[in-house]
């Protein structure tokens, strides 16, 4: 395979950057810290989904300290609507490592940056050249999609082969004093131009001359992915129980999807509720689909006012409206059911 069509790369792609990037908070004052919060943070999530979470988290813990000593609800709360907590629980383990190895600052080293939890080669290298000017290639989706359409490479971009061949392509062209914003470009082209979905728009794409993709009128046969398998469907039952006390809620185990967060009571479509509830009216309420990476929840769900006073079991718990709208994280999969609740508990009567 010729790829030396990516030699003429860096020239045209960084004069294209400095003219059309877009203006974003972590993009302004690339300092280590919010460097790593918003690369975590928008791993599968879009950039306008992001700038609100990561000003509230840098607002609430301001340094790599503050994130190593907040309380796990605390934390939860700030990421609620993110999904993927496992991101932000490495998050704080990688902050408590800082401190206690690195005197709470992020080491200026790939492979010491790399060893941290949760951070892999793709997250490591974007810190590492955009943070502190490192020739440390960041290859991701976007990026793979950018340089297979460029280089015409029909090779299956999800092999760590693919990764590891463009990762050793890129380092010897990265531009002294400019490593960050080669990076970044990079990531801004595959973001914002040569798109996912649909038709890129090459009409605007500074590579255009070079592309062979393009050349050839197939750039979007690239790149080449194998088919993905189908997701596991689960059909669920979830309960959104009221009493007096608050609403109900359980926590889930320490392992598995979505550990040890708090949630609504819910059972597979067949099973029962692990404890007997008082007999009480209860209202069905809409149906609601939930995709994980590799699940799909299907919900039904109802309602229950308890008129009685319940002791729930262990892992269950009463939550109040001042918790639930302040201190509790509920998963992304309860947001419809959460919103019907708060709704429920404001105008609450027995």
């Amino acid at each position: 395979m010729d790829y030396s069509v990516l030699e003429q790369m860096p020239a045209p792609l960084l004069s294209w950057y400095h003219q059309n990037r877009r203006i974003l908070p972590w993009r302004e004052h690339p300092l280590p810290y919010p460097v790593w919060v918003s690369e975590i943070m928008l791993q599968q999530t879009r950039v306008e989904a992001v700038i609100p979470y990561f000003e509230r988290f840098l607002t609430a813990l301001p340094t790599i300290a503050d994130l190593a000593q907040a309380p796990e609800d605390v934390l939860m709360k700030l990421w609620e609507g993110l999904g993927y907590y496992s991101r932000v629980r490495n998050l704080q383990n990688s902050a408590k490592i800082i401190v206690e190895k690195y005197g709470g600052k992020i080491p200026c080293d790939y492979d010491a940056v790399r060893a941290l939890p949760g951070i892999g080669d793709y997250t490591a290298g974007a810190i590492c050249s955009i943070a502190f000017g490192l020739p440390t290639p960041a290859v991701d989706g976007n990026v793979l999609r950018v340089l297979t359409r460029i280089c015409a490479d029909a090779q299956d971009v999800t092999t760590a082969k693919a990764k590891n061949t463009f990762r050793d392509l890129l380092r010897p062209l990265y531009p002294s004093g400019q490593c960050g914003d080669f990076t970044q470009a990079l990531m801004e082209l595959g973001a914002t131009v040569c798109l996912p979905n649909g038709a890129p728009r090459c009409s605007d794409c500074p590579m255009q001359k070079l592309c062979r993709g393009f050349l050839a009128g197939n750039a979007q046969e690239y790149p080449v992915k194998p088919p993905k398998k189908a997701r596991k469907i689960e059909e669920r039952r979830v309960f959104v129980i009221l009493s007096l006390d608050g609403l109900l809620l359980h926590r889930r185990p320490k392992k598995g999807l979505l550990s040890g967060m708090w949630e609504l009571p819910n059972v597979l479509a067949n099973d029962p509720l692990p404890f007997s509830l008082p007999d009480s009216p209860c209202d069905l309420l809409p149906n609601h689909k939930h995709i994980f990476s590799h699940i799909e929840w299907h919900m039904s769900a109802q309602a229950l006012t308890l008129s009685e006073s319940f002791v729930p079991p262990k892992d269950f718990e009463w939550v109040t409206l001042s918790r639930l709208e302040e201190e509790i994280a509920l998963p992304g999969a309860f947001t419809q059911y959460r919103r019907e609740a708060i709704s429920r508990m404001k105008s609450f009567t027995i």
